[in-house]
């Protein structure tokens, strides 16, 4: 094969032989302090004038709903005395209560919202006819061992669809690769440069060997590197999906507005398969529109990041939005998870505004396919809000970004919060049934207590409940209902019924699953366990049996335990409990069935009925390229182009040190110095090996020459 050397940027058309990345742009981005108060004298423009009242109404009702529910709650209690258990119990109601009040305050908001089909003065919203723009922009799309076919894939659509609008020489294309696999290292640079040879536009690609600080490093050190000479960066995921006309209102909102630090918008879940990924696109479609509008009108410019589909102005993010590392040893300390909200937090304390869009369209994302997916990523996503606890009393912070962290918080403490309020419900009535009362209490007392509960009361204040819990998504679907191209849309209003009775069906089931799934997750981490970052799962749900039963396995024994323990008091409580207990006693079949390909026929939204050009274009060109991925060093022995360009886009070798020894590298070498053959090597070297070996050039040729 002849000695493999490190290949030049090269002047000419073949890029084999060049490293795709542009002249460094440098742009200083220093991690912020949390305990100063940054000085800044610039203030983002309000979307209206009344946000001190839309905030107040939405604090108002909340603080009424909970306060009316739990007044009620404490006369369902009182009758008798109040006893320890009962005041943690209520307790607990009203803490659950006012989570719920909270979000059905804000999401009637978004139906008023919507109801009045007008735009607030000064909102970002996009104009009728696509806008002129000026600025340069940066898509960076963050990858680690995703599947590079079909991100490729995906990531041509969007080229494609932007060329149309005639604004594509003002973008730059990055793919910054954090993947760890070398195969899909490998399947990433062969698909790159097959998809920058298709669209012949401004593709870079970007691969880091040490992935510090994961996509929140990614990111800054895109930017440290090359953000110098952009104004804008629209960050996707790799499952992201955007048209062309929706990246152009977007810069065109962030160029109107010099004191927007980050534009969001409300990405809608597509290629939905499983009956599970099914409902959450369902759901999503159907009350994500009135519940992004709720929060965006009472947000106003504090609003919120969620790390993808949303344009950031390059220099206030450089400026303000740099992570320290938090204090103390994992899972709390070290580098933030959930990057996204702090990096919001810390742009608006830098007096930059963080708007949303929530009526935008043409922004599209996916979800896990199973239950188990969803739960393995929503336990990452756990431990990056528990985080949060240490960035709350940061100085400085808006009042309204501090409410983003308890709330995203709150939605993982409520979990065991809910499970504790069943048990203590559970252990009160237990007591009732075994526990031989006290009619006559010690000392005088001329009449006897009679430990009793209001049962007509409760019932009362269970359905009230359950109201504020279902009202919304009933709302949303009148909205439907009232508008007749996007009811059709929907596939009519029997049809868009049924599905929302399906989904609260199918939710109630899985939802006592995910509490304990959630509860395991938040004591996990508070002991100590940090969750590590595992690739998603994209394609279909299917999960093996093994699996299944070792998942779901402590939800069933909850359910058992649970179902045991109403019996032993009444029938009636048992009946009363069934709703939680059937989720968790059938949590396996519902988890396997749940997994499996649903028919398109009953959640029906409007991508399935008229799926955009961008999505349908994504599809196909993934369906072109579904093939399968070689071993690295296999691929890289046959393609002689490849293995020039791969060696391309190694980063210059560094001066040897005794403290940077690469142990798997001198490893990989003895033992490709000990084979006889090629193939004798390739089988011995472990992933790790062959990672430090395709970051080696003359590592790599040892191996590759081998006969």
């Amino acid at each position: 094969m002849g000695t493999l050397s490190r290949a030049t940027r090269s002047t000419g058309g073949d890029i084999t032989n060049q490293r795709l990345l542009p002249r460094e742009a440098p742009l200083p981005m220093a991690p912020g302090d949390l305990g100063k108060n940054p000085v800044s004298d610039r203030a983002p423009a309000p979307i209206a004038t009344t946000m001190a009242g839309r905030r107040g109404l939405i604090l108002l009702s909340t603080a009424v709903l909970t306060g009316a529910g739990g007044y009620e709650m404490y006369r369902v209690l009182e009758v008798g005395g109040v006893t320890v258990l009962e005041a943690m119990v209520l307790a607990l109601f009203l803490v659950l209560l006012a989570w719920v009040a909270f979000s059905f305050a804000s999401s009637l908001a978004g139906f008023f919202v919507l109801l009045a089909h007008r735009r607030d003065e000064g909102a970002l919203e996009p104009g009728a006819e696509l806008p002129t723009i000026t600025s340069r922009t940066a898509m960076l799309l963050p990858t680690y061992n995703e599947d590079p076919h079909r991100l490729a894939a995906r990531l041509r659509a969007i080229i494609e669809s932007l060329e149309t609008t005639s604004h594509g020489k003002l973008f730059d294309w990055y793919v910054l690769s954090d993947s760890t696999d070398p195969d899909i290292w490998v399947a990433e640079e062969k698909a790159l440069l097959a998809l920058r040879q298709a669209v012949g536009t401004r593709l870079y690609y970007r691969h880091r060997a040490d992935n510090t600080a994961r996509k929140a490093g990614n990111i800054s050190e895109w930017i440290t590197r090359f953000g110098g000479v952009y104004d804008f960066m629209i960050v996707l995921d790799a499952d992201s999906l955007m048209s062309g006309q929706t990246i152009v209102r977007l810069v065109h909102a962030i160029e109107s507005n010099p004191s927007a630090g980050l534009v969001q918008t409300l990405p809608m879940i597509v290629n939905a398969r499983s009956l599970f990924s099914r409902v959450q696109q369902f759901a999503g479609r159907l009350y994500g529109p009135m519940i992004a509008a709720g929060v965006a009108w009472w947000h106003g410019s504090e609003g919120n990041y969620w790390g993808h589909n949303a344009i950031i102005r390059v220099k206030a993010f450089a400026e303000a939005a740099a992570l320290p590392q938090l204090r103390g040893r994992k899972p709390f300390g070290g580098h933030i998870l959930s990057h996204d909200f702090v990096e919001a937090a810390l742009m608006r304390r830098a007096g930059w505004g963080i708007y949303m869009l929530p009526t935008l369209g043409g922004s599209y994302e996916e979800v896990p396919p199973s239950l188990l997916d969803f739960a393995a990523r929503d336990r990452r996503w756990c431990q990056g809000n528990l985080q949060h606890l240490a960035v709350v009393p940061a100085r400085g912070l808006h009042w309204v970004s501090r409410l983003h962290f308890m709330v995203g918080i709150g939605a993982y403490l409520t979990a065991p919060l809910w499970l504790l309020f069943l048990l203590l419900g559970m252990l009160i009535s237990l007591q009732a049934r075994f526990v031989r009362p006290e009619y006559f209490p010690k000392g005088f007392s001329l009449f006897p207590t009679w430990p009793a509960q209001d049962p007509v009361l409760a019932i009362w204040v269970f359905v009230a409940t359950m109201g504020l819990l279902l009202l919304p998504k009933l709302l949303s679907l009148a909205l439907v209902w009232m508008r007749g191209s996007v009811r059709r849309q929907f596939g009519g209003a029997l049809r868009a019924s049924a599905g929302v009775f399906a989904e609260v069906i199918v939710s109630a089931l899985m939802a006592p699953v995910m509490m304990i799934f959630q509860s395991i997750a938040v004591v996990e981490i508070l002991a100590g366990r940090d969750a590590g970052w595992q690739t998603q799962r994209r394609d279909d749900g299917t999960v093996e049996r093994r699996e299944l039963y070792r998942k779901y396995g402590i939800p069933t024994l909850c359910g058992i335990a649970m179902a045991a323990s109403a019996y032993a008091v009444s029938l009636p409580l048992l009946l009363w409990m069934s709703p939680v207990i059937i989720g968790l006693l059938f949590a396996v079949p519902i988890g396997a069935l749940t997994a499996k390909p649903a028919s398109s026929q009953l959640f029906v939204t409007p991508e399935n009925r008229e799926p955009p050009a961008v999505l349908i274009r994504a599809n196909e060109l993934g369906a072109a390229a579904e093939v399968g991925i070689k071993p690295a060093l296999v691929e890289l022995r046959e393609g002689a182009a490849l293995l020039a360009f791969h060696l391309a886009q190694l980063p210059p070798p560094r001066a040897a040190r005794p403290d940077m020894i690469d142990a798997n590298l001198a490893v990989g070498r003895a033992k490709i110095d000990a084979s006889d053959s090629f193939e004798q090597a390739a089988a011995h070297l472990s992933a790790r090996e062959v990672f430090s070996i395709l970051n080696d050039g003359p590592g790599l040729s040892a191996v590759l020459q081998k006969g």
